[in-house]
């Protein structure tokens, strides 16, 4: 099958999940909680919703594909040629709740026992509440597909820390320990500039692809893997689980971003492209600093070491 057969397939997928949680969103029962994904992230009744329909979805189309997400982990049918990375809700509590930072996240590579992000091959990132889209192919660049309308990238050109809009992963993480790390650049933004948290990786992402915000950075995974003291608060925080993004979080926003000219890597600076796309446990966690241009990114990951130098420094407190 042809490589416009797979943008067209994913493309009618995610505008009919979308429109399959549209008819859930901002419902109060979509609150309710019906257990834990197998990566330990609480699964609400919008989560059975998406993830029903596309396993039902999949059976119906009789295709040799596989698909991997936060709830079943890894499905095939017949013998798989491809694999899609997906998640059905990324930013599960604000569909819940009716808010806009909610996308549904699908990225598409060949099948193999073991791929890796440099083995993406198309992403495909789709706002539910107002259904504009973001689409990228490996090395064809990406865009913007709003109201049938196709717009360019507009990536930020900001360099100046006291002007920057960017966004912070929080959820499940023990808040004071980053907070003390991010101090620096939360202290130096949050006047002429702004951070937001906004509960969805995507959404994060694919708002630098957009020009709205400068960065998005989540430093969790690096948190607890250099302190491993800490392991004691994030487990209490996550209810028994270590909560922290994983592939399925970032793949589609990965290469939509890398397309659009932008700069992701993990929060130590190092590159992500030998980074698994399935498995769940702490080996597959990932921390994200995505920013808009170089320059940027090389200030914001020296900011972040900083941050994590005065913590080292001040850890004794936890």
């Amino acid at each position: 099958m042809t490589e416009k057969y797979w943008k067209d397939f994913i493309l009618e997928l995610t505008e009919s999940m979308r429109q399959r949680i549209l008819q859930f969103f901002g419902r109060p029962d979509s609150r309710s909680i019906s257990g834990k994904s197998i990566g330990g992230d609480s699964t609400f009744f919008i989560d059975d919703i998406s993830e029903t329909f596309l396993s039902r979805y999949l059976e119906d189309r009789n295709l040799d594909i596989a698909y991997y997400s936060e709830d079943k982990g890894l499905v095939k049918y017949g013998s798989p040629e491809k694999l899609l990375i997906v998640d059905p809700i990324d930013g599960t509590r604000a569909a819940a709740a009716g808010l806009e930072s909610s996308c549904i996240s699908i990225a598409l590579s060949s099948f193999a026992e073991n791929p890796r992000i440099k083995d993406l091959e198309l992403g495909c990132v789709q706002e539910i509440k107002s259904g504009r889209i973001f689409i990228a192919e490996k090395d064809r660049g990406a865009g913007i597909i709003y109201k049938g309308k196709a717009y360019p990238p507009s990536l930020s050109k900001n360099t100046d820390i006291s002007s920057l809009f960017w966004s912070v992963g929080l959820r499940g993480r023990p808040v004071v320990p980053i907070i003390e790390i991010l101090e620096e650049l939360i202290d130096n933004s949050n006047f002429n500039g702004s951070v937001f948290y906004l509960g969805s990786a995507s959404f994060s992402i694919t708002r630098v692809v957009s020009g709205q915000l400068d960065c998005y950075i989540d430093i969790g995974h690096r948190l607890v893997s250099e302190f491993p003291v800490l392991e004691k608060n994030y487990t209490k925080v996550g209810q028994g689980s270590i909560i922290n993004n994983y592939p399925y979080d970032i793949a589609a926003g990965y290469i939509i971003l890398r397309e659009s000219g932008g700069f992701i890597t993990d929060a130590s600076g190092n590159s992500l492209e030998e980074r698994p796309l399935m498995g769940i446990g702490r080996d597959f966690q990932l921390s994200i600093v995505a920013s808009s241009n170089e320059e940027l990114h090389s200030i914001l990951l020296m900011m972040i070491d900083r941050g994590f130098n005065k913590l080292e420094d001040n850890l004794g407190r936890y």
